[in-house]
């Protein structure tokens, strides 16, 4: 390689390096923010623990709104409560989704998987009461025998996954006494909404 003539400016390391076109830049960027919004960072597992919080207190809600409407049979009550998780699972995944593409114009399918798989806990955490109400045979409960059972689990539920949402996030034990307290707090108050509308 010749040397740099006397009045020659060695070429520097950004002058070798070719431009970015401005839209290809602008493309990753917006890819990169849609990879973003559809998957949230590894620290934040708890996210899942999030669905599977609201999946809890959304299972709770449906018994209390069944039992309200009379005495649902057990099969009954076990598909309005995997049936419901499955629509709010469908509504998650969709506002998800949607928020994405307005960022990029369109979506891979190795987003719509994870994003998918990343609301899974919404439909899971329907799933223990819906057992409870389908082994109550073996404990010969009536409806509401049934119905307060059934409860009962999505309660307890909702206050173990609180619990574990703060534990993962890092919480300090009485960070994670405070949010397991408050989601019992809010079971309680869905045990009252109950009885109130059983008079």
């Amino acid at each position: 390689m010749a040397p740099d003539g006397p009045g020659k400016i060695p070429e520097t390391a950004a002058e070798r390096e070719p431009e970015l076109d401005p839209e290809a830049a602008a493309a990753a960027a917006a890819a990169a923010a849609a990879e973003a919004a559809a998957e949230p960072d590894s620290h934040e597992a708890r996210g899942d623990y999030t669905g599977a919080v609201y999946g809890s207190l959304l299972a709770a809600s449906v018994i209390v709104g069944a039992g309200t409407l009379g005495s649902f049979p057990r099969l009954q009550l076990i598909v309005l409560l995997l049936g419901t998780g499955v629509v709010f699972w469908a509504a998650h995944v969709f506002a998800r989704l949607f928020g994405a593409r307005l960022l990029v114009g369109r979506l891979s399918w190795s987003v719509i998987r994870r994003v998918s798989r990343q609301e899974r806990p919404i439909i899971e955490a329907a799933v223990p009461p819906a057992a409870a109400a389908a082994i109550t045979p073996l404990f010969d409960l009536g409806p509401q025998g049934i119905a307060w059972l059934a409860l009962l689990v999505a309660l307890a539920g909702q206050v173990g996954w609180a619990t574990v949402a703060a534990k993962r996030a890092g919480a300090s034990r009485r960070l994670m006494v405070v949010a397991g307290a408050i989601n019992l707090l809010l079971g309680l108050l869905i045990v009252l909404l109950k009885v109130g509308l059983q008079h």
